[in-house]
């Protein structure tokens, strides 16, 4: 058996966590205020009137008010020059007034009003009827199509256009407290994957192995728990996102393991790959071909350079193994990795065709997963951020096939 695979109960290891976020600092209000004004510097050049953020984590990431997207329409209206106005339905009033970070004006819409000629009398109330309009890019059709149609009802020479520019512009490099916060949540996750890695056993089903991850995640300081997980044994490993009907753990089955968590809503995102009793040649191969196409990946994102390369350094390395080519299977079939914050994935992304130039306070997950359908798959996922010298790891990478987490080390 590797080591630190299996031997313990999920009574045992649940016992020995505790809360690791007690001496979190959340995001303060200057720096809020902070991420306002550099959207509306970019704003004014490029043009951009006025930039509608849509409840969600863009709202989140600009104000600090954490609220639910759904298809009553709660935003808020930042112009390229002023205060912001919230956008939200009467009743909800109070209610976001209690979320709010950035304190500011709500305009309100009863239900039986139209909240998106609210917002062009918002606009208009702004002193902006003409110009463009970056509309929050994670906002629902039906929401864009509505502002549309009520800027056409009222003649306004208005143009709407996607916020990726901005709020991608402002997000995708992240401030010392935002890595603070994504490093604690990469730190809880990395404890849960070594204590979940001790309670397997033969039988044990991904449900169960599930359930666990997500009470340990909560023991750990993660109040909702785990944000998502991947459970998966055997061939079905060579799944990225499962299957529809996972199997219960035997012995030498590839494992694999794909869990975070929410640390003052930054994300973790890390997966290990290990036997649950004793690797074949042919799984300690790949296992390894994983590990060094990651590493490829990681030394090839330097600064200055496309995202774009550090996926093909991941990829070359794997086609030069006979892996592929580019996203054919046996290989790697999707992107080597993502950016990540408030969402887990988030702009920029390490994929071909990314021209991004990397930057200082970009941060990306790192996983060039092998899929061999009908065998097994490999992905090792850790994250790293960019700083003015290189590449730097949150998560350390897995050790070896036989010790993943580095007990002898």
């Amino acid at each position: 058996m590797s080591i630190g695979i299996g031997g313990s109960t999920a009574e045992i290891e649940l016992s020995k966590l505790t809360d690791m976020t007690t001496d979190v600092t959340p995001i303060a209000l200057g720096e809020y205020q902070q991420r306002i004004t550099k959207a509306q510097q970019l704003m004014r050049e490029q043009n951009i009137s006025a930039l509608y953020l849509n409840a969600g984590t863009n709202l989140t990431y600009f104000t600090g008010t954490a609220w639910y997207a759904s298809e009553r329409l709660v935003g808020a209206i930042l112009p390229a020059e002023g205060e912001l106005i919230y956008i939200a339905p009467w009743f909800e009033v109070s209610t976001l007034s209690g979320f709010m970070v950035i304190k500011s004006e709500v305009a309100s819409w009863h239900e039986h009003e139209s909240p998106y000629e609210l917002v062009i009398a918002t606009l208009q109330k702004m002193n902006i009827g003409q110009g463009t309009i970056a509309v929050d890019e994670s906002t629902a059709f039906f929401a864009v199509d509505g502002m549309i149609n009520a800027a056409k009802s009222q003649n306004m020479a208005l143009n709407f256009t996607s916020s990726k520019a901005i709020t991608a512009g402002c997000r995708m490099v992240k401030s010392a407290s935002e890595i603070a916060l994504l490093q604690r949540a990469k730190d809880m996750t990395m404890v849960v994957h070594r204590a979940v890695a001790k309670i397997l056993t033969v039988g044990i089903t991904t449900a169960e192995v599930t359930a666990f991850i997500n009470q340990a995640h909560i023991k750990l300081g993660a109040p909702k728990g785990s944000s998502f997980c991947i459970v998966l044994f055997g061939q079905d490993t060579a799944y990225p996102h499962g299957v529809k009907e996972p199997k219960t753990l035997e012995t030498n089955d590839m494992v694999l393991i794909d869990t975070g968590c929410l640390v003052q809503g930054y994300n973790s995102d890390i997966t290990r790959s290990y036997v649950f009793g004793q690797a074949t040649e042919k799984q300690r191969a790949v296992w390894l071909h994983e590990k060094t196409a990651q590493a490829a990946g990681f030394e090839a994102a330097q600064i200055g350079l496309p995202c774009e390369a550090a996926d093909i350094g991941a990829r070359s390395y794997l086609e030069a193994q006979g892996y592929g080519p580019g996203y054919q299977v046996p290989g790697l079939p999707h992107r080597t990795g993502h950016g990540v914050g408030l969402d887990i994935h988030e702009w920029p992304y390490l994929v071909k065709g990314d021209k991004t130039p990397l930057a200082a306070g970009m941060c990306f997950s790192n996983e060039p997963m092998l899929c061999l359908y009908g065998e097994f798959g490999v992905r090792l996922e850790d994250h790293f951020y960019m700083t003015e010298s290189g590449p730097k790891w949150f998560s350390e990478p897995a050790h070896s096939i036989d010790d993943p987490f580095g007990y002898e080390a």
